[in-house]
């Protein structure tokens, strides 16, 4: 099965157009407290440019419901990424598809994903006090053991240098990255997203 590609954190029209011609299958938009934030105007009128077949991604931390829901219709998001501590009962409120982001340190961390009835996992680098984008890496063999679950996103310090390998080891569904294609925060690097692209290609 092929790797699909996402890239987070997007926040220019140059970007996401470059990537959706090089081939990814979904971008990211954050609307949370980050370097990469977007506000939902912007993102709204960003994601009216984007091409048909690539995913639109809502990323929330901690939100209430109600913005959530408000953001979703505004920019009219394919599915909602959750990267907080929100709660499963939370979760089943909203009726678009979900990805629940668990940011891992050890194995007991993956415990509290079969409480989740969800599309994807996202599985992240926990930094204390950082929700994302962090381009530091975790143990790979904690997301061949998360896979039991149900479908992985593979996230958390890749870069066009390490995805290959980490797609070989563990065959997620998919690889998210950010900051390893970024030239600074929330501004891609053209270069890096083909590269990570070819990479990520090659490696399937």
């Amino acid at each position: 099965m092929r790797t699909r590609i996402k890239i987070c954190g997007i926040t220019r029209s140059e970007d996401a157009l470059y990537a959706a011609e090089q081939g990814v299958d979904a971008l990211g938009f954050v609307f949370s407290k980050s370097p990469r934030r977007i506000d939902a105007d912007t993102a709204r009128d960003l994601i009216w440019e984007i091409p048909p077949l690539v995913s639109v991604v809502g990323v929330f931390v901690d939100e209430t419901d109600e913005i959530v829901k408000h953001i979703a219709r505004r920019c009219r998001l394919n599915m909602l990424q959750f990267h907080g501590s929100e709660k499963p009962e939370y979760i089943s409120t909203f009726n678009r598809k979900i990805i629940k982001a668990i940011r891992v340190q050890s194995e007991k961390d993956l415990e509290q994903i079969s409480h989740y009835h969800v599309h994807a996992i996202l599985l992240d680098t926990y930094v204390d006090g950082i929700n994302g984008g962090t381009g530091k890496t975790f143990d790979w063999n904690l997301a061949i053991k998360a896979k039991q679950y149900g479908r992985v996103i593979l996230s958390g310090g890749l870069n066009p240098d390490n995805v290959a390998e980490a797609i070989q080891k563990v065959k997620p569904f998919a690889v998210d990255v950010s900051s390893g294609v970024e030239s600074e925060p929330g501004i891609k690097d053209h270069n890096k997203i083909k590269s990570f692209i070819e990479a990520v290609n090659k490696a399937g």
